[in-house]
């Protein structure tokens, strides 16, 4: 059985203040949880006895034998499964995204946290190891961000930082910087390389003015059939999905 002072523990950990404060975060359900143990410290893991019988050796500082209504408590999802833990914050270093050999990309403040962990999900499928955020960019380790990568925050590194100093810097060493804008060329139409940075915009806003004008090259993805009026824009991550599609297609 879990305590109050756990579950106070847990909740608490919703606010990005607290998890600043711990440096931890919360990923709950069976295959995700699964997936992240390999890859980051457990401090501590919550899970019913049949998901623990599943899983053999599970390295986590401390093991709760959880009954179901343990886990309805300390959940943040309207249906929980069979585990929850709380992870250490790992040790993601920016310098090691390297633009001038791979594809990274390049968010500017994202909002909202289900697109972010989405994004995340698309990055690992689409083999781009690294995300760059905007500090106004959601949270990884929200709750909700968390969830929606479905463990592919296992293989995906995000970082934070002032996008402006990155880009400029990158720019400068000859490394090509993508953006996505509504008045740009055919994405379909350009020539796109197999390194460099990819910048997506606010859900809202697009990519700011500051970071717009260190773009070398302006996608645009445009409608189909082109004379037919559609809705004025895409998710944010739809459209990272079809950018990150056409830039590995033109590797095969």
């Amino acid at each position: 059985m879990i305590s109050k002072n756990k579950l106070k523990y847990i909740h608490s950990l919703e606010l990005k203040k607290n998890r600043m404060a711990e440096q931890v975060f919360v990923a709950e359900g069976n295959k995700l949880v699964a997936d992240m143990l390999p890859a980051y410290s457990c401090k501590w893991l919550l899970a019913k006895p049949c998901w623990m019988a599943t899983q053999g050796d599970i390295k986590a500082e401390e093991l709760i034998v959880a009954e179901e209504e343990d886990i309805r408590k300390a959940s943040f999802l309207k249906s929980p499964q069979d585990v929850l833990a709380v992870f250490r914050y790992p040790d993601w270093k920016l310098e090691e995204a390297n633009p001038k050999e791979e594809l990274v990309l390049v968010l500017d403040g994202i909002q909202d946290p289900g697109n972010l962990g989405t994004i995340v999900r698309l990055a690992d499928w689409f083999g781009i190891e690294h995300l760059v955020c905007s500090p106004d960019t959601a949270d990884i380790f929200n709750p909700k961000s968390v969830q929606a990568t479905m463990g592919a925050l296992a293989h995906v590194k995000v970082h934070y930082t002032d996008l402006t100093d990155y880009i400029r810097q990158w720019k400068a060493a000859g490394v090509p910087v993508y953006g996505t804008f509504l008045d740009g060329d055919n994405l379909y139409e350009r020539t796109l390389t197999r390194n460099g940075l990819l910048v997506m915009g606010n859900e809202g806003n697009g990519v700011r003015p500051e970071v717009a004008a260190l773009a070398d090259e302006r996608l645009y993805i445009p409608n189909y059939p082109q004379e037919r009026e559609t809705a004025e824009s895409l998710n944010v991550a739809i459209a990272t999905a079809i950018l990150c599609s056409e830039f590995r297609r033109r590797l095969l």
